[in-house]
């Protein structure tokens, strides 16, 4: 909405130039996010509790979650509607990586509040069935694959997978391969929108997974979050990515708007969630933010880097596929108790310890996946 004062106006008023600059509209985006979430944190953990939507801690876990039973739940309302206004406000409407980006973050917020909503109505901690939340992921990361295979063919996007140790190793997901029918192109669309819903349903489901301590999941997307404000300036910066060998990307630069709306948010919500949490984000927050880091990762053509931008995810995640797989194998686990957080709080470690220490290996991975720019 500010852009288009920049375009109507920069010519009268210089002042409005300022809008022009994608730095400039990111820090306002951020700012906005995390005020806006701070100022409407108190309402709506106030009618949270009015309407006694409260969490339902399960059975299994630590004892000691015992004492949260009845928080207010489904924050991540809040964290969507403090990502979405900032970012309807200061970036670039027309651009079409905005509102897709906008699109999967909605679609899988939808997910989990269907998900929580059932929790809630059930009075347990059971909601949807495993197989209608993954059906429900499969086909929004599908139609956002299908987008995206439509917009390569339209000249908006490439397909291609970039490596982040090897220049030259650029495997093509493209849709020509069906058009020319020419094996100069050995992998056609079909793989490439497998790939882009793995990705997509398994950084969901990992951010999920990872939410189970007060403040752990949301201090693992600011730092998450931060990194691909970083690389999603680079990669639509015509000089840097240049410098750095990475895929220009020229639409792609107005996605640090929307990268910077998700940093202010998750910190304006962090202040409500931190140890001890008045507020939890839900599914509708874990699965919307999930899934919102994979589509930027998949549109700047960082899903390779992923995996370390997001690495407590993919951890946590691994702890689950160990524990499930070795026990139905073995009939043995392999942790205490799964995810793998909760494996440390039976070890005796304290919960804010281990949200300390698991917030400073976020931020020490996302510094590695920052490095491999370098590397290239």
């Amino acid at each position: 909405m500010f852009y288009y004062l920049y375009l109507q106006f920069h010519s009268q008023f210089h002042v409005f130039n300022l809008f022009r600059y994608v730095t400039f509209r990111t820090a306002y985006a951020s700012l906005t996010a995390l005020f806006l979430s701070m100022f409407l944190g108190p309402y709506v953990i106030r009618n949270l509790k009015k309407f006694q939507i409260g969490q339902y801690i399960r059975e299994d876990g630590p004892k000691a979650h015992q004492a949260k039973a009845g928080t207010p739940t489904m924050g991540g309302v809040l964290i969507n509607l403090c990502i979405v206004i900032p970012t309807l406000l200061w970036a670039d409407l027309g651009n079409p990586f905005v509102w897709l980006a906008l699109g999967v973050t909605s679609a899988f917020a939808g997910i989990g509040f269907w998900d929580d909503y059932q929790k809630i109505r059930k009075r347990n901690n059971l909601g949807l069935t495993a197989r209608t939340k993954f059906m429900l992921q499969i086909l929004v990361s599908f139609v956002f694959g299908m987008v995206l295979v439509a917009m390569t063919a339209w000249g908006f996007y490439s397909t291609a997978i970039v490596f982040p140790f090897f220049k030259r190793i650029h495997p093509s997901f493209t849709i020509q391969a069906l058009l020319h029918n020419s094996w100069s192109y050995p992998l056609a669309f079909l793989p490439f929108v497998a790939f882009v819903v793995l990705i997509l349903v398994g950084s969901s489901n990992a951010v999920n997974l990872t939410d189970g301590l007060d403040g752990l999941a949301i201090g693992c997307i600011v730092v998450a979050a931060s990194a691909l404000t970083v690389l999603t300036y680079v990669s639509g910066h015509a000089v840097w990515s240049a410098y750095l060998d990475i895929e220009h990307l020229p639409q792609a630069a107005e996605l640090t708007i929307f990268c910077g709306a998700m940093v202010g948010s998750s910190l304006g919500f962090l202040w409500y969630n931190a140890y001890p949490a008045e507020i939890f984000m839900g599914d509708v927050g874990s699965l919307s933010l999930g899934g919102a880091v994979a589509a930027v990762a998949v549109i700047i053509k960082q899903e390779l880097l992923l995996p370390f931008i997001g690495g407590i995810f993919v951890i946590e995640a691994l702890s689950v596929i160990l524990q499930v797989g070795s026990y139905k194998l073995r009939r043995k686990r392999v942790f205490r108790m799964a995810p793998l957080h909760h494996h440390f709080e039976l070890q005796g470690w304290k919960e804010s310890k281990i949200i300390a220490r698991f917030w400073i290996a976020a931020l020490i991975f996302a510094l590695f996946a920052l490095t491999t720019l370098k590397l290239r």
